[in-house]
């Protein structure tokens, strides 16, 4: 008895020493990760949400801290999760400590420093995510080396390097990857098939290269593969069609080739798909419409080809659909229309053609509607705001939409973005657009649109515009002062859309505005003063306008702008020098105007400044030194000025300088060997002024020049052929009678010798003699032609004669059958015998006249090729401007610059516009100017053959311009005369021409007398009052000089009586030249 209560008792007093030494244990390893939680809490500075410091402490349970979950069996720590919680500091390697640790979750804090090695001691652990950290990237490699993993999140870990080839075999049961935004690089390992269990696999953003290997069609399990934004190259392996669990695939924004696989198709559980920004060709496959659990399709931005195919409204899941940035063609199907869950549809910048299927505009869930850069055309239905409840935005830029803007449209309640650039939409635009209060963004301009702008006063009831865009629209109203009501606007752009009237003062509430872009309108006045109050203003453009008065010393209070045009208006006096305290300019334009005076010396301090135009002014001084401070000066544009003294040597100081003119000023000294400093330079305008000495040896090295102006000089010395002056063209070097070197610069040949030399110091004696008394005549008639240009509204441009040359614009048939409305009679300017010419639109809004020449006519093509070969190479303020040309076997066109007040033949007859004798006598300044560079300032002469009222041109500043050069005569250097079959128009023709077929400069010299003597006449040289021997040169030369009243155009004589007399000498004198230029022998006549 007593042994068995002796057992009894050893056995209680073991279980109680085991149970205190269980006990000790259990305390002693919850004080472990209680201690080793507390480390991290210790290495943690700052905790901006006071989360560890009031609820990690040692007085409460480990297992009830926040981010902390403890096992239901052992009360130990298994899940640590601190993500997103703004944390900062290291990880202690206490944390390797946490034996019973399943999940580890540190990301989205800002964790640096090293990823402690202790960690790969938790052989528990299946999950560990520390993305979105700042911790060594290299370092935190050693996680591959947990072998019990089957989540592994290492998103923005600032990885580097290859993917390690033996990831499978560390990670054997790896089943969610996460490797995105890193800079890991090479190839994804062909061994990932041995990833079985693998179905996440994240490696977007990164630097992966080569090919997809085929291997991932192996990993059965997988359910989403992103691999978008790296650099695979090749063809989408066939392979992915095996992935049948694959919800998500993303191959977007690589170097993808080929075409879209057929097997895609095959991937009926997808949700999602994206293959964006790749160079995928070919068809849409229609086995990816089969697909009918997408949700996400996305293939924009490739080179897809063909129809979108009608089955795409089988996809009745899909949500976002876009297939933008591609070549597809045909129609938009009706079927979209069916996707009653879409939210973003996303088609342009296709070849679409055809209406918007009415179906779309029914689609309730419909968030953006994205058709731009199409050619849709038809009307928008009247409907269009009732089906659309939950739009936001609408982006139908760039098609051929026409008819009226529907009012219906204010229906939108949520509309944000409505951009309709670039259409053909006309009628007014509707007051209900006030309606639209969550409205941020209307986009109109480039359409048709005729509204009185009663439209904006009702804008002001849309409190988060931010961009109000109406440019280029035939609007011909004033600015309404309600426009001040516009507080939240911040871009207002309302160019060229001949707006009236002033500026209204209220634009100054517009406090918000960062752009203000008003140019090429009728705008008079000055600019308001309470423009000042802008103080976020940025771009301020009002050029092309009619402004006057001074330089508004409001501008100077703009801290912030960054851009400056007040360019060709009729403002006057001298620049403050509070301008030169606006450090925040980029970009000056003031040219144009009538601005004088020396300009300020601190506007040379603006060192940040990139382009600065004060061409065509009256100022004057000299250029002081510190010109050469603007250092980052990339154009600089003092021509036709009246500036004085020497080019400054700093100037060769401002090496990013790609433009420089300072062509028409009163320029001496010489070209500054400093200049071969500008290695930038691409043009060089120097003409027209006073410059001596020789052409600087430096300039050779400047290998981007390409334009190079120094005529009308007095330099000397030989013309270098080496470098950038090898291509120059002659015309670079003329009137500097002290040049020599390369015959085809047209001047003469160095002297080598004494005898040389003294041959050619006769010679330039003799040009001095010659050109003394030539100069004097060409001095008197350049200052009648002076006084002329300065009467007119606007001065020329610096550019105008002496243009650069620029790679021509492409434009294709389609875009010229787009621009014309396909060549409909509406935009039918004139034709004859050659074919027609049109006016048209290109999708830039630039309006343009576009000859088309008829194939059917023989003589076609060589009408044509003469016309491009002349025209390719002419280059004069007074010639018509040739853009480009489009050609091919059955169509040929060329495209000039849009001259809207027609030909000189149609003002001249109009009932509606009487030409005053000033102006009659400036366009026939005009065209006597062209014709003097076809004959003299061209490399070879040219012979116009064809001059007549009808064709000369006339712009909006009623210059005149010459065209139609189809059967023109160039001549040789060695040639005076030319002989042809083609006959010109009878009645302007000389007579040698109509009776031998020979032609002259002066028989141009000719036809220029008769238009003349029709200009001042207003009769037609085959008018019927002609009869016998009687024409229109003779009846004038009989009425000379007392009786010219009895033919003189009677609207010249009724206009103003009292200078009637003056007028009538006037007009004596021009009729004795039009009499001289006339005459019947052609060596009679004055050239």
């Amino acid at each position: 008895m007593e042994n068995t209560s002796s057992s009894s008792f050893r056995l209680l007093a073991f279980l109680l020493i085991s149970f205190h030494i269980i006990a000790t244990c259990l305390a002693m390893n919850i004080s472990t990760d209680q201690s080793s939680l507390l480390a991290l809490k210790a290495h943690v500075t700052p905790d901006p949400y006071h989360i560890l410091s009031k609820n990690w402490s040692s007085s409460t349970s480990v297992c009830n801290w926040i981010g902390i979950t403890c096992g239901s069996r052992h009360q130990r720590v298994t899940v640590l999760n601190i993500s997103g919680m703004g944390f900062t500091g290291t990880i202690p390697p206490q944390l390797g400590n946490l034996s019973f640790l399943i999940s580890l979750d540190l990301s989205y804090n800002n964790f640096h420093g090293e990823l402690p090695l202790e960690l790969s001691r938790l052989r528990k652990l299946i999950a560990i995510d520390i993305s979105s950290n700042g911790l060594n990237g290299s370092n935190v490699l050693s996680v591959f080396n947990i072998s019990s993993l089957d989540y592994l999140g290492l998103m923005d870990a600032s990885l580097t390097g290859d993917l390690p080839s033996d990831l499978c075999r560390r990670l054997p049961r790896l089943q969610k990857l996460f490797l995105s935004s890193n800079m890991l690089s090479g190839e994804i390992p062909r061994s990932i098939s041995e990833c079985s269990e693998l179905q996440v696999l994240a490696l977007m953003e990164n630097n992966f290269l080569g090919t997809i290997p085929g291997e991932l069609g192996n990993l059965q399990l997988l359910k989403v593969l992103d691999i978008g934004f790296n650099n695979f190259e090749g063809t989408i392996p066939y392979e992915i069609g095996h992935l049948y669990n694959l919800e998500l695939l993303a191959m977007d924004y690589n170097k993808l080739t080929g075409s879209v696989p057929y097997v895609i198709g095959r991937l009926y559980k997808l949700e999602y798909l994206s293959m964006e920004r790749n160079k995928l060709t070919g068809s849409i496959p229609l086995s990816i419409f089969n697909i009918s659990s997408l949700e996400y399709l996305s293939i924009g931005d490739n080179k897809l080809e063909g129809p979108l195919p009608r089955e795409v409204g089988n996809l009745s899941m899909l949500q976002v659909l876009d297939f933008s940035m591609n070549n597809l063609t045909g129609v938009i199907p009706h079927g979209i229309g069916n996707l009653q869950e879409l939210e973003d549809l996303s088609l342009s910048y296709n070849n679409f053609k055809g209406s918007i299927p009415i179906g779309i505009f029914n689609i309730s869930s419909l968030i953006y509607l994205q058709l731009a850069g199409n050619h849709i055309s038809a009307n928008l239905p009247s409907t269009i705001g009732h089906g659309l409840p939950n739009v936001e935005g609408i982006h139908l830029s760039g098609n051929n939409i026409n008819g009226v803007l529907p009012s219906s449209i204010s229906n939108m309640s949520k509309l944000m973005y409505l951009e309709l650039y670039r259409n053909e939409l006309t009628g007014s635009i509707p007051e209900s657009l006030g309606n639209l209060r969550l409205l941020e963004v209307l986009g109109l301009s480039s359409n048709s649109f005729n509204s009185e702008l009663s439209f904006i006063t009702p804008l002001a009831n849309c409190k988060y515009l931010r961009k109000l865009i109406l440019s280029s629209n035939p609007l011909n109203a004033m600015l309404p002062k309600s426009i001040g009501n516009l507080s939240s606007l911040e871009m207002f752009l309302a160019t060229g859309c001949n707006l009236k009237g002033h500026i209204p003062n209220e634009v100054g509430n517009l406090r918000n505005l960062s752009s203000l872009e008003l140019e090429d309108n009728d705008f008079n006045g000055i600019v308001p003063m309470t423009i000042s109050s802008l103080k976020n203003l940025q771009r301020l453009s009002l050029g092309a306008n009619r402004i006057s008065g001074p330089f508004p010393i409001a501008l100077c209070e703009l801290s912030n702008l960054a851009l400056l045009n007040l360019s060709q208006n009729q403002m006057w006096g001298s620049l403050p020098s509070c301008l030169g305290d606006m450090t925040s300019l980029r970009e000056v334009s003031l040219d144009s105007n009538n601005f004088i005076a020396i300009i300020p010396s601190n506007l040379w301090t603006l060192k940040d400044i990139l382009k600065l135009n004060l061409s065509s002014n009256f100022f004057n001084g000299s250029l002081p030194l510190e010109v050469g401070n603007l250092k980052a000066a990339i154009l600089l544009d003092l021509s036709w000025n009246q500036i004085l003294g020497n080019i400054p040597s700093t100037l060769g100081s401002l090496q990013k300088l790609t433009h420089l003119f300072l062509a028409h000023n009163r320029i001496e000294g010489s070209i500054p060997e400093a200049f071969g400093g500008l290695k930038s330079l691409e043009v060089l305008d120097l003409s027209y002024n006073n410059l001596s000495g020789v052409i600087p040896k430096s300039l050779e090295a400047l290998k981007y020049l390409h334009y190079f102006n120094v005529s009308f000089n007095r330099l000397h010395g030989e013309i270098t052929n080496e470098g950038p002056f090898v291509h120059l063209p002659y015309q670079s070097f003329m009137s500097n009678e002290g040049l020599c070197g390369n015959s085809q610069n047209h001047v003469p040949t160095c002297p080598s010798n004494s005898k040389d030399r003294s041959k050619s110091k006769k010679e330039r004696l003799m040009r001095v003699v010659v050109a003394s008394s030539v100069f004097s005549v060409i001095g008197l008639a350049s200052a009648i032609v002076f006084l002329l240009m300065r009467r007119r509204g606007k001065t020329t441009n610096t550019e105008d004669e002496w243009l650069p040359e620029v790679a021509p614009q492409r434009i294709s048939y389609y875009e010229l059958q787009r621009a014309t409305q396909g060549f409909d009679g509406n935009n039918l300017l004139g034709s004859g015998s050659f074919g027609s010419v049109y006016k048209g639109t290109l999708a830039d809004g630039i309006i343009v006249a576009v000859k088309v020449f008829n194939v059917q006519m023989e003589s076609t093509f060589q009408t044509f090729d003469r016309e491009c070969d002349i025209l390719r190479n002419l280059r004069h303020k007074n010639l018509t401007k040739i853009i480009t040309s489009c050609c091919n076997l059955d169509f040929k066109a060329l495209i000039f610059e849009y001259m809207p007040n027609e030909s000189l033949d149609k003002l001249l007859y109009s009932r509606d516009y009487c030409l005053n004798i000033m102006q009659r006598l400036n366009i026939m300044v005009d065209v006597a100017s062209a014709l003097e560079y076809l004959h003299h300032g061209y490399s070879v002469p040219v012979i116009h053959c064809d001059m007549k009222p009808s064709n000369v041109l006339l712009d909006n500043d009623m210059v005149g311009h010459l065209t139609d050069f189809g059967i023109a005569k160039l001549l040789t250097m060695e040639e005076s005369i030319a002989h042809t079959t083609t006959f010109a128009t009878i009645g302007y023709i000389a007579p040698e021409y109509g009776m031998e077929g020979l032609v002259y400069k002066r028989s141009d010299v000719y036809s220029y007398g008769i238009m003349l003597l029709e200009t001042f006449t207003k009769k037609k040289p085959n008018d019927e009052m002609f009869v016998g021997d009687m024409n229109l040169r003779s009846c004038v030369h009989n009425l000379l000089p007392d009786e010219l009243d009895q033919i003189i155009d009677a609207d010249l004589l009724t206009v103003d009586e009292e200078n009637l007399s003056r007028k009538m000498q006037c007009v004596a004198s021009i009729m004795e030249l039009a009499m001289n230029c006339t005459a019947n022998i052609p060596v009679e006549r004055i050239t």
